[in-house]
């Protein structure tokens, strides 16, 4: 089911700040919360590591751990998808893939780029609404 409703095919770009670091926030969502994301201000609730899954898999464990970790109430997450070094040709495969989904996820108020400590270019900081507050 969630593989039909998120799109390989949707372009994110048009919603995505493009600055030095890749990032994302819904319309409303302040330009301090990104600032806060970026720095690794926000305590990470938990974490999916999408290494080694191919597309299909990793669209389907990244919308199951999303959805288990709005049930838990849990606003900020870590999905790591790696920075492409085991892809042919060394280029990332679901980088975009996972940014284009989760422009996608109206729980998803706001992503960006996890700070070096947190994975770099090989993950993303996610901050998701709160219980009911999806928008």
């Amino acid at each position: 089911m969630l593989r039909v409703s998120l799109s390989d095919d949707f372009d994110a770009a048009s919603l995505m700040e493009t600055d030095d670091q890749l990032s994302y926030r819904q319309s409303g969502i302040g330009d301090d919360v990104l600032k806060h994301l970026r720095l690794g201000r926000w305590s990470l609730q938990g974490q999916i590591d999408l290494h080694g899954l191919t597309r299909d898999e990793a669209r389907e464990a990244q919308g199951g751990f999303l959805d288990n970790a709005g049930k838990r109430g849990w606003r900020s997450v870590r999905v790591v998808h790696g920075k492409g070094h085991g892809s042919p040709g060394k280029q990332p495969v679901l980088k975009g893939k996972v940014q284009r989904w989760l422009a996608q996820m109206k729980e998803v108020l706001a992503f960006a780029q996890a700070s070096g400590p947190q994975g770099g270019a090989g993950a993303l900081v996610v901050l998701l609404a709160g219980l009911g507050q999806a928008r």
